[in-house]
């Protein structure tokens, strides 16, 4: 920015209210002066009260020989007076920043030997970019694909995308491994992308419970969700946390039924089924309707009804009354409920 330089102060309050600008802008009327005062050699005082801004950026200077006029200092002058202070401020600046530059040198030195954890922790924000990480990982999948689907009304879009991007895969000769909940065996929408890609290379288990989605990539990129609406996504690839996900990826599939062993829930000795059972656990765990739905991956209506089927299945009449007979029942200290299919897949 300009600043004020030269002479005395000419601007009066009557001036300032015919003539506001700021004081860093040439108004029309100061060039115009200007012009005039370069190609005559002076201009009368008076003149210049009507532009404050010529003395303001010293563009002019008092006469010595007669106080009614003013006198233009040369552009080149008036110019370098204005360039002095900023070139001065640039020559300051360029200074500390070498400076600074010399403090962090050793430690950007160490930073290129090591290895950081935010090159291996990516946010990826948004379903496009999601997505668009997701097809470039598979892309170079050459092995294997592990993944976790918690059951749930996925977008008809959504299924169309991935299953092109899992034939892509099975195509070219990748095993895909997949986990769903139980009640995909219900799914008509599951089922029919399953049959799309039962070649032999992608294979299908389901489980009772699943708590979030899960990609692993060849064992060196995993994805998992970082928000409920799946909109913010972590893309890993610390080869301790993705061998961590791996194992717990092993856990369950070993636990875990094949797809298709059948679709229907045994009903135990007692009468109740493997679905009840589960429900059984996470309502003396303390959860509630919504949450038991969302990891058993079925809507909250399917899951009361299973509540009161259980209910009368051991005489409750109140829920409080079914978590202490649950406890009493000792149901959930039988070791072997029946899976559905009732075969052990291993």
């Amino acid at each position: 920015m300009f600043r004020t330089l030269g002479g005395g102060d000419l601007v009066t309050n009557r001036t300032k209210a015919i003539h506001p600008h700021p004081v860093t802008e040439l108004c029309e009327e100061g060039g115009r002066l200007y012009t005039d005062a370069l190609r005559t050699g002076r201009i009368a005082r008076a003149d210049a009260e009507q532009a404050p801004c010529l003395m303001e950026f010293a563009l002019v200077h008092p006469d010595p020989d007669d106080a009614d006029w003013l006198r233009p200092v040369p552009p080149s002058v008036a110019l370098a007076q204005r360039l002095n202070p900023i070139e001065h401020e640039i020559t300051e600046r360029r200074r500390l920043s070498i400076e600074l530059a010399g403090v962090f040198e050793p430690f950007m030195a160490l930073s290129a030997q090591t290895t950081t954890t935010t090159d291996s922790i990516m946010v990826l924000e948004g379903g496009t970019r999601i997505n668009a990480a997701l097809n470039l990982a598979t892309a170079q999948a050459q092995n294997e694909v592990l993944t976790v689907q918690p059951s749930g009304n996925r977008p008809e879009r959504s299924l169309v995308q991935g299953l092109e991007r899992d034939k892509l895969l099975t195509d070219r000769g990748v095993r895909i491994r997949t986990l769903y909940q139980h009640t995909a065996r219900y799914s008509p929408e599951k089922l029919a992308y399953v049959a799309q890609l039962s070649n032999g290379k992608a294979e299908y288990r389901t489980i009772d419970e699943l708590v979030e989605r899960l990609i692993v990539c060849d064992e060196t990129v995993a994805f998992i969700p970082a928000r409920d609406d799946q909109q913010v996504a972590l893309e890993l690839r610390h080869p301790g946390l993705v061998r961590y996900l791996i194992k717990v990826f092993e856990f369950m599939w070993d636990r875990a039924v094949p797809l298709n062993a059948g679709a229907r829930y045994e009903t135990a000795s007692d009468g109740i089924t493997e679905i009840q059972h589960s429900i059984a656990k996470l309502l003396i765990e303390g959860h509630v309707d919504e949450a038991i739905a969302r990891r058993l991956g079925m809507n909250v209506r399917t899951c009361r009804a299973h509540i009161a089927k259980l209910a009368t299945a051991l005489g409750s009449g109140s829920r409080a009354q079914l978590g202490f007979l649950i406890a009493q029942s000792g149901i959930l200290n039988q070791e072997d409920h029946p899976t559905p299919g009732g075969d052990d897949p291993l």
